[in-house]
């Protein structure tokens, strides 16, 4: 077929099953943007910043499976957008950043708002790339879709220069990428079951790998059937049953010392689905390195993860969900006896964890929250000390959803959740964020108002960045530095947005809940 680049270029997001696209429009990449005009596919939604584009598209893609789509212009808008790329790779998120570039002859000539992306975006990228001969835009298109599901997913940026896109391209019809699932072998399938009949004290930690279609369902059929307690990895609290006895707790940043010697006590570790980073290690110090003393199995579907960080006993390249599968269609065989009395003892702590009470008002108020949401919420979360009560009040429970970033990427919150409420239009979507995440991308309220999205958000206001707070309290007693803030009257923007504002100072409002925007401040 004929066409022209740019107009190639939708036609292979619209194979691949894109819907949407989010966006700050740039003059760099208007030809793109002229093919995506009235088109009956991809919905275009208009950001007011990069960085809240670049979230949206994170969300989507975590809720969807499919790369999240991010359009910026050269230059300082590819700069604003890197902390998506960022967070998508922390995150182990699909994304596809499309970069306006220069034009071909005025690259690497240090043009107006010109960046050398493949340097910029190197590290934090898998895949950067800068076609500059429309031939090699149905491989490069083709490439970065794959590559940006594949394995751990996560950032694929193209850089594409301005006058390339209208250039004519005679190329095949673009045909959906091609997604693998690699199959554990059956040897490895049989050892891992056999680690299993014999532990006495195993424990799976959960993580990205499961995200997808039925790895929540498969997770939870795989601890029942072996009755195999389940940690999940940070901030993935929507991957088990919060309240299910078998829930051993989250990984996070700095759990109780109690906690971290009964995991200690393991003597078999099955990392599912998980890269092993140094916040659910614990900086690296569970499983102990670099050989643990624990029977270490590492399932990932990337082959640069089992064994990264920590001697696998068994590293299986592969599809989790599929090795799950594979386990379960094993004969089962008798529990060894300490396994029920180990996980009560795991149940136990996470128990006692989840009812320490920190901040009463705040604590209070998550609580109600949680008891109110329906069984298919969507709760999404800034970064911030503000979210502490929210992980350990709201027992979050499959379908449930809980969209943190695991960059810790101010700014995020709200954004996620705008994404979410456009995704998902039948589900209660509930963001938490601080007042200092909120005055990042706050405005992207604006594609709420646009498209009259029922979200409730739920901002902290304590007048300072307080994680950092913290950190210098504990460090710096009574010097204080650029911590505090001076906020705006939060009612008077709710108010723009043409949200339902209340002040909490107690109670959850009757109508919290209620249709279109509503705004909740709690001031502490």
């Amino acid at each position: 077929m004929s066409s022209s680049v740019a107009r190639y270029i939708v036609d292979a997001l619209t194979a691949a099953g894109i819907d949407r696209a989010f966006c700050v429009p740039g003059e760099s990449y208007l030809p793109l943007l002229d093919a995506l005009h009235g088109h009956e596919r991809i919905d275009l939604v208009t950001c007011r910043h990069e960085a809240g584009a670049g979230f949206m598209a994170i969300a989507d893609a975590r809720l969807t499976g499919r790369p999240g789509i991010v359009m910026a212009s050269r230059g300082p808008g590819a700069c604003n957008a890197a902390i998506a790329v960022h967070t998508a790779q922390q995150d182990a998120a699909p994304l596809l950043l499309l970069v306006g570039q220069v034009e071909r002859k005025d690259l690497r000539r240090g043009s107006f708002q010109e960046i050398d992306y493949a340097a910029m975006y190197g590290s934090i990228a898998k895949w950067v790339a800068e076609p500059r001969d429309p031939a090699l835009v149905p491989e490069t298109m083709q490439r970065a879709l794959r590559i940006a599901t594949a394995g751990v997913p996560g950032p694929v940026v193209i850089a594409l220069p301005e006058d390339l896109l209208d250039e004519r391209l005679e190329a095949a019809r673009p045909a959906p990428p091609a997604r693998s699932e690699p199959a554990p072998t059956q040897e490895t399938v049989a050892t891992i079951a056999a680690l299993l009949g014999r532990a006495e004290r195993p424990l799976a930690i959960a993580g990205h790998g499961l995200e997808g279609e039925g790895g929540r369902a498969a997770l939870l059929r795989f601890a029942e059937r072996f009755h195999c307690p389940v940690a999940v990895s940070f901030r993935r609290h929507d991957l088990f049953p919060n309240d299910h006895p078998l829930y051993a707790g989250d990984l996070g940043l700095a759990n109780p010392a109690r906690q971290m010697d009964a995991f200690h006590d393991a003597d078999l570790v099955l990392a599912l689905g998980t890269r092993l980073g140094d916040i659910t290690t614990q900086n690296y110090t569970f499983p102990t390195p670099p050989r643990p003393r624990q029977t270490l199995v590492h399932a990932c579907a990337d082959p640069l993860v089992p064994g990264a960080h920590f001697a696998a006993d068994v590293a299986a390249v592969c599809d989790v969900p599929r090795l799950i599968a594979e386990l379960l269609a094993q004969e089962p065989g008798p529990l060894p006896p300490g396994r029920h009395a180990w996980a009560e003892r795991l149940a136990a702590l996470r128990r006692e964890i989840a009812g320490r009470i920190e901040d009463p008002a705040m604590d209070a108020l998550v609580a109600e929250i949680a008891k109110r949401l329906p069984d298919n919420a969507i709760v999404t979360a800034d970064a911030g000390s503000f979210a502490r009560p929210l992980y350990r009040s709201v027992p979050f429970r499959p379908p449930q959803r809980l969209l943190a970033p695991i960059s810790g990427a101010m700014g995020f919150g709200i954004p996620a959740a705008v994404a979410a409420a456009m995704r998902h239009k039948e589900r209660r979507v509930v963001a938490f964020v601080g007042d200092g995440g909120f005055l990042m991308t706050g405005g992207e309220l604006a594609v709420a108002l646009e498209r009259r999205l029922d979200l409730m958000v739920v901002l902290s206001n304590n007048s300072s960045y307080g994680s950092i707070r913290i950190h210098q309290e504990r460090l710096y007693p009574g010097r204080l530095s650029g911590t505090t803030l001076v906020n705006p009257d939060f009612r008077r923007i709710a108010e723009a947005y043409g949200a339902a504002y209340h002040r909490v100072d107690g109670a959850l409002p009757r109508d919290a809940f209620g249709r279109g925007l509503v705004f909740l401040e709690l001031v502490h």
